[in-house]
């Protein structure tokens, strides 16, 4: 009667221990994704002053012709 206590147990913390690193799992994917999304922000405020600043320099450009 022992061992099969014994393997319901062990069982049992198993499935717990695999639903605790399920649930961490998830909040760092989570964290992950607002990263990335922080990280696509700034990538588009970026590209528009690049494209701002390129317009400028072509305008410079086409005054002193």
């Amino acid at each position: 009667m022992f061992w099969p206590m014994l393997a319901i147990a062990l069982g049992f913390l198993g499935i717990a221990v695999l639903g605790v690193l399920g649930i961490k799992v998830f909040v760092e994917a989570q964290r992950l994704g607002r990263q990335v999304v922080h990280t696509t922000e700034r990538i588009n405020r970026a590209a528009e002053d690049l494209e701002k600043a390129a317009g400028d320099l072509a305008r410079t450009g086409d005054a002193l012709r």
